[in-house]
């Protein structure tokens, strides 16, 4: 049981160092929060448009709820698990969303900063 323990919190410790050194410049937790609203935003936008296929809609449905759900997969106090499967339901389905509509369809129900007026990194 000790050593189960000690593995889980290495591999903790290992995931957190990873992420600390391989996020890119600039995508860090407060970069995550001002993101969040957004993309609650383009879930909604999306879900609420009728010129979408209704297969599109009904596969956000079961996100909102999800989202919206106090009951996680991994739950949220576990830190950076947490969020992790959040964010990776929500990428699967508007991936998916994506390959079935094309990015404009998301890029024009997107509420947040369009990707050609960026300020580069330099």
């Amino acid at each position: 049981m000790i050593s189960l323990a000690l593995t889980l919190v290495a591999a903790w410790v290992a995931l957190l160092i990873t992420l600390a050194t391989r996020s890119p410049r600039g995508t860090g937790l407060a970069e995550s929060l001002r993101l969040l609203p957004d993309l609650l935003r383009l879930i909604r936008n999306l879900a609420a448009d009728r010129a979408l296929p209704r297969t599109i809609r009904i596969r956000l449905a079961p996100l909102l709820a999800y989202l919206a759900s106090p009951i996680d997969i991994v739950p949220d106090f576990i830190p950076v698990l947490g969020y992790a499967d959040d964010a990776i339901i929500t990428a699967v389905v508007l991936r998916s969303i994506i390959r079935r509509t094309g990015i404009q369809v998301v890029r024009s129900h997107w509420p947040g900063t369009q990707p050609d007026s960026q300020p580069s990194p330099d």
